[in-house]
């Protein structure tokens, strides 16, 4: 198991080392400057060299990203230039705000899904089959902003059972939750339903069906547990993809976390805070995957991880 997470880690070296050379590349490209932004729309151009200098914007490129990557390695990100504060600072409980929402969107995919996908194997070609499949079609195909400002006007503006924005109580987070975790609960459930219809044709089920079984207990003793591997898959690689897109849903709900706060970096030039984040998710990523992997051995011996 110890090797088998250190070569996970180590394969995972190139890719966040990939990660932080197109962000800073990219964001080098981009128009505008970021010494203006910190010194002010009414510094003069001696103030923005200076400025310049400072931040170490005057060194060649190559020489910026490995200082960047230096400090990043010992956790200094350096400060935002907007605000002035540490990037740690300014990302830290966004990034916790990141992961409550991300985490509520997956438990509710999870439960959605797979209770979805259970009963359309259960009940396969049959009406309530066909209503999930179209639904799940829907919460495909449908943008995370539209679902979000259907349920705003329906449940906070129409209804008022729920508020509108911010994230006070646990109330705020069910909208931005739903919204975030539609398109995965569709996603979870069409796997759940291939994986489970295959695995209810296999002739072990047969048998347990020929010793009078119940199709309760033969879905859920033997049919379930066997067809969770895919959908574990899904799982790890959505749970990153819910961290990057939540930056739709949290700009729709006024949710701050880590996603909105990008936007907002990027609009003002704040490189540090932009990188960071970027990284953290990066980061945030490669841990989930690695987590999936262990999870595998856990759901089913056979599966080789040391």
């Amino acid at each position: 198991m110890f090797h088998f997470i250190i070569r996970r880690i180590i394969f995972a070296i190139p890719a966040l080392i990939g990660v932080s050379i197109v962000v800073f590349l990219m964001l080098h490209a981009t128009p505008g400057d970021p010494a203006q932004v910190v010194a002010g729309p009414e510094a003069t151009a001696a103030d923005i060299e200076n400025v310049r200098k400072s931040l170490g914007l005057d060194r060649p490129i190559v020489e910026q990203y490995l200082h960047f990557v230096g400090r990043a390695v010992t956790g200094d990100f350096g400060v935002s230039f907007k605000t002035g504060r540490t990037v740690v600072e300014e990302i830290g409980h966004r990034y916790l705000n990141t992961l409550q929402l991300a985490g509520a969107a997956m438990l509710f995919a999870v439960v959605v899904g797979i209770v979805s996908g259970v009963l359309c194997a259960a009940f396969k070609y049959r009406a309530l089959d066909n209503i999930i499949l179209v639904l799940s079609l829907i919460g495909i195909s449908a943008p995370a902003f539209f679902v979000g400002l259907v349920l705003m006007i329906v449940f906070s503006v129409q209804l008022g059972w729920l508020p509108l924005t911010g994230n006070d109580s646990w109330l705020h987070l069910i909208l931005p939750c739903v919204t975030l975790g539609l398109a995965n609960a569709a996603i979870i459930a069409r796997v759940m339903r291939a994986r489970l219809i295959e695995t209810l044709d296999s002739d072990y089920v047969r048998t347990a069906y020929a010793k009078g079984l119940s199709g309760f207990r033969v879905i859920t003793r033997h049919g379930l547990r066997n067809a969770l591997m895919p959908v574990i898959t899904v799982v790890g690689l959505q749970m990153g993809y819910l961290l990057g897109g939540a930056v739709i849903t949290e700009t729709v709900f006024s949710w701050p976390g880590l996603g909105r706060l990008i936007i907002q970096s990027i609009s003002s030039r704040d490189l540090p805070l932009v990188q960071a984040s970027v990284l953290l998710i990066a980061v945030t990523f490669v841990i989930i995957n690695l987590l999936t992997d262990l999870l595998y051995g856990l759901v089913d011996p056979r599966v080789e991880v040391a």
